[in-house]
């Protein structure tokens, strides 16, 4: 690993989806599922999935900054899930499915209210921006049979239904960005 690695946690509906989607990309070292920005320490996915104990079924991104910037996975965040719906991705509803940025510092607060302003600016999603974005506090690690879901359950509905589809739009909107 590079000496200088930097770290995002983002929220973006089902983790397995936005696992695969930052998996694909050069320059990220790492990505782990698990739940962020919640009040209740180590919760189990049923306990989340209950929709009471505060977190978003998030991922937490190891990358290195010299390969792919905050601003770059940001952009990739933006054009992956649908940003305008709150507590909600497809069919997936409930308060951990929300779109949420958990800044790690000021630098990346300034980065995602900027990218943010950006992209409603743009004209080029449906409806203005719900994404939270929140100082981040706390990130705990889904056990392991939600970890690389779409790596190992390829042939799976919801993996082809709703995880194929991300992927491919993926590698057609940032060709460049994306490991063969």
């Amino acid at each position: 690993m590079r000496e200088r690695l930097e770290t995002a946690t983002l929220g973006a509906g089902c983790f397995w989806c936005v696992e695969a989607v930052f998996r694909s990309l050069k320059g990220v070292e790492k990505v782990q599922s698990g739940y962020a920005g919640g009040h209740v320490a180590n919760p189990l996915y049923e306990q989340v999935c209950m929709g009471n104990t505060g977190h978003a079924e998030a991922v937490q991104i190891t990358f290195d900054p010299e390969a792919i910037s905050f601003e770059e996975i940001l952009a990739v965040f933006w054009r992956t899930h649908n940003p305008t719906t709150r507590n909600r991705q497809g069919h997936d509803s409930g308060p951990q499915y929300r779109s949420v940025i958990f800044c790690h510092d000021e630098a990346q607060r300034c980065i995602a209210e900027q990218s943010r302003r950006e992209m409603d600016a743009s004209g080029s999603l449906p409806a203005p921006i719900v994404t939270e974005i929140v100082p981040f506090t706390n990130f705990y690690p889904a056990d392991s049979r939600y970890q690389e879901y779409f790596l190992n359950h390829p042939e799976e509905a919801y993996c082809q239904v709703v995880i194929e589809p991300k992927i491919v739009k993926l590698r057609k909107d940032f060709p460049d960005k994306v490991t063969d």
